[in-house]
């Protein structure tokens, strides 16, 4: 409602200045060869009310309605209609003036008030001018609003993107949380001398997840620091049952990538992996060059493994951040062979990458 306010009294001292200006107009082109001031400012006056109706008739009536619309039949028609009205109020004021203020001695009339041609084609030119710049006004408006929507709808698809991706990594905590508390749970049953061990890597794990989670990306060093200190809760857990390959070659000291993408691969083999001869194999494969990242995780299992589709949450919320964050700039493939499943992930290009 204050924004209607503040147009209004905007437009009104707008149309004020119009329309005084529109006077002088008639009063400059009817006092032509004319001496009789006092004929020319009331035969002026007069006519600018008939003016005003007719200019507000077509610019917010048969404008918006008709042609805006594209109803341009309609809007012929009524515009034919409009002049033949207009031309036969003009002829009343001719007339009226003629009677009324020269009692009807037209030879003392000014030469430019009687010719009806003239007169309607003045008061039309001041018609098709304030409707040219209303049309104007309006797709100066339209376009505006275009534009403002335009922006809602782009702040609404980023705000929907961003709740989506919170959304995907706070699902990532329960479940990773749910694992590595159960460790502790059963070593604290065992009141086994490693629990304090235990404990003091998941503060580490749960300070990375509690506060650097929400930062849009933290270093690639930081990710695998953080796998490491995971696999080191494992290795405790699974004692002489775990053997672990952990290469990550060198890393970019300023490469960034978005916190908690590594590590959900490294849960998911720890979580759907067999023993095989009493033992659980896991392999991890970090390559970082020219910008691109080569991301390998395999695991011993017995049965067919699909952390996809199989209840494997959290490599499911992997590719749906994967896909928000880098479009098509990754690649994510699974394989099984014989007893080994394989996690690839290939980013080609971590620069590209959406801010989350």
């Amino acid at each position: 409602m204050n924004i209607f306010k503040k147009d209004k009294i905007k437009v009104v001292p707008i149309h004020l200045l119009l329309w005084v200006g529109v006077w002088f107009f008639f009063r400059y082109f009817f006092g032509y060869n004319s001496n009789d001031a006092i004929y020319v400012t009331w035969f002026s006056s007069i006519l600018l009310p008939l003016t005003m109706v007719i200019t507000y008739f077509v610019s917010y009536y048969l404008i918006p309605k008709y042609l805006l619309n594209k109803q341009y039949w309609k809007f012929a028609l009524y515009s034919f209609y409009t002049l033949v009205f207009s031309s036969y109020l003009i002829v009343l004021v001719i007339y009226g003036c003629l009677i009324f203020l020269l009692k009807f001695n037209i030879s003392i009339m000014p030469p430019m008030s009687k010719n009806f041609v003239f007169v309607l084609i003045l008061v039309f030119i001041v018609v098709g001018t304030v409707s040219f710049f209303n049309i104007l006004n309006q797709n100066f408006k339209a376009a505006a609003k275009n534009k403002e929507l335009q922006n809602k709808i782009l702040n609404t698809q980023l705000q929907l993107k961003e709740q989506e991706l919170h959304y995907l990594k706070m699902q990532i905590h329960p479940h990773f949380l749910f694992n590595t508390l159960n460790t502790i749970y059963g070593f604290a049953l065992k009141q086994s001398k490693q629990t304090p061990d235990i404990i003091l890597k998941l503060s580490n794990l749960l300070d990375y997840i509690l506060y650097q989670v929400n930062k849009p990306k933290v270093s690639l060093k930081e990710e695998i620091l953080h796998i490491n200190e995971y696999v080191e809760l494992e290795k405790i857990r699974f004692k002489d049952n775990l053997k672990v390959s952990f290469n990550s070659g060198s890393i970019d000291e300023k490469q960034e990538i978005e916190p908690m993408l590594l590590i959900p691969f490294v849960e998911n083999a720890f979580k759907h992996g067999n023993l095989i001869n009493g033992i659980l194999e896991i392999k991890i494969n970090i390559l970082n060059e020219n910008n691109k990242l080569d991301f390998v995780v395999e695991n011993t299992t017995l049965n067919h493994q699909d952390g996809f589709n199989n209840g494997g949450i959290g490599l499911e919320n992997i590719r749906k951040r994967l896909k928000l964050y880098y479009n098509d700039q990754f690649e994510l493939k699974t394989e099984q062979r014989n007893n080994i499943f394989s996690a690839r992930l290939i980013i080609s290009n971590l620069k590209q990458a959406k801010n989350g």
